[in-house]
């Protein structure tokens, strides 16, 4: 191992050891990697001049026209989530299921799934899930700890149902990284993966982890019904629930089926598609609530600040790629990678327990920015790992990686708009049998990979 290559190792423990203290992503990454770039040049370890590529690296990320679909997402899911259609939807949920167990629970799950598909921001959603669920579920004589697994499991459905913020992120990532494996393979014309295609695929696999929450609270009703009790008639009101369930359900599932229809049928790009859910979500807006100026204003400044911290991670990102890359750490990993046990298999393997454990530490953005452009390029360079099928492994992971005790991100976010009575350890034991099913949908991914490449397959033909 040459001194440039220790140095590209010491390059990714400064920077997570900085993470790991706390230091903002976005200025880590650059900072870290531009001092320890100035160090090398120093002793002559680094070719300084290969940062003459920053400029037109960083005018590629801002004229990405995929990424321009990120704040245009964002702003849809701010404007539903300002214009209380999960309250309502929630309430008549309640009232319609009410007299069933658990069925305050099964409403929770149905919320989650459409707040997952409107928003496709992982804390957004649990701070309105908490805000929202939370207090009812608690009011109604739920257990705690199974009130915050559901909340909690729940809203890290947006880290991997489309259109997710997360997925066009990992998307555009595994795209570059599927080209340039495939160039370096001597393929100069490959057949490219988009977005669109990581939506398709991430599409059953979503259902599938929805379908096993499902069934988790179904079987709790049934054992412990003092868990999840059926809310009195009285409370729960349901002469006109029907009405009112359709009532709130119609137009924000309309929009949902217009932008991922759209983008799914070949219509319109996601940016596209991202554009319209933007401009419906304003229409939504103004006729459930009107729009008054303070409501806009809390929108943009909302989406402004979200899409600015994604975009200036994706910039640090660029420095610490470069820095990276011209210490020769890519052909460090590719060697090592390629030196493990079991092929190709024992490859991924590696990576998912990293990306895991990384997890912990690391916001999903950082570890998509930072550690997939590093692992994707030799990952399927390797015989054998479809593209697609390795980004919906890595949104499945990250998303479990995302509540898992004690440092997932959702714990805290749950933590901070919880009710008194609600303490952090019932959010960890909570979260644990979500967890479990989670890692199962994992397996199941593992060995059965037709769960995220037979839709794209489908309706796209083979690449």
């Amino acid at each position: 191992m040459t001194g440039a290559e220790l140095l590209a190792i010491l390059l990714v423990v400064l920077v997570c050891g900085a993470l790991m203290a706390g230091y903002p992503a976005a200025l880590t990454l650059g900072g870290v990697s531009l001092a320890v770039a100035l160090a090398a040049d120093a002793f002559g370890l680094f070719p300084l001049p290969l940062l003459n590529a920053l400029p037109s690296r960083i005018y590629g990320i801002i004229a990405n026209e995929t990424l321009m679909a990120i704040p245009l997402f964002i702003f849809m899911g701010v404007t539903l989530e300002r214009s209380r259609v999960a309250e309502d939807l929630l309430e008549s949920l309640a009232r319609l299921l009410g007299n069933l167990r658990g069925g305050l629970g099964i409403a929770v799950l149905f919320v989650g799934l459409l707040l997952a598909a409107a928003k496709g921001v992982v804390g957004a959603t649990t701070v309105t899930m908490g805000l929202i669920v939370l207090p009812a579920m608690l009011r109604h004589g739920y257990d705690p700890r199974l009130a915050a697994g559901t909340v909690a499991a729940t809203s890290t459905l947006a880290q991997v149902f489309p259109p997710a913020t997360v997925l066009v992120l990992l998307g555009d990532q595994i795209a570059n990284a599927w080209q340039s494996a495939q160039l370096a393979k001597g393929v100069f014309a490959p057949q490219p993966v988009t977005v669109t295609d990581l939506f398709a695929g991430a599409l059953v696999p979503g259902f599938l982890l929805v379908g096993l929450y499902l069934a988790y609270l179904l079987l709790v009703a049934w054992l412990k019904p003092k868990w999840s009790p059926a809310i009195p008639a009285e409370a729960s009101g349901r002469q006109d629930a029907a009405a009112s369930l359709l009532r709130a359900l119609i137009a924000p599932l309309a929009l949902i089926f217009i932008v991922l229809g759209s983008i799914l049928g070949g219509l319109a790009t996601p940016t596209e598609a991202a554009s319209v859910g933007a401009m419906g979500s304003l229409v939504l807006a103004v006729w459930r609530s009107g729009l008054s100026s303070e409501l806009l204003t809390s929108v943009v400044g909302r989406t402004a600040q979200m899409s600015s911290m994604i975009f200036l991670i994706l910039i640090g990102a660029t420095l610490f790629s470069l820095v990276f890359r011209g210490f020769g750490g890519d052909d460090l990993v590719q060697r090592a990678l390629g030196q493990l046990p079991g092929g190709a298999a024992g490859a991924v393997l590696v990576v998912m327990l990293a990306v895991f454990l990384l997890g912990f530490v690391m916001d999903a953005f950082e570890i998509i920015v930072v550690i997939v452009p590093i692992v994707a390029v030799p990952l399927l360079a390797m015989p054998g790992i479809d593209p697609v099928w390795l980004g919906v492994l890595l949104a499945v992971n990250l998303q479990t990686s995302y509540m898992h005790p004690p440092l997932g991100p959702t714990v805290f976010y749950l933590r901070s708009v919880a009710p008194p009575e609600l303490t952090t350890m019932h959010i960890y034991l909570g979260v644990i049998p979500f967890i479990a099913i989670q890692l199962a949908a994992l397996v199941a991914l593992w060995f059965a990979p037709q769960l995220a490449t037979a839709l794209p397959l489908a309706l796209y033909g083979p690449r």
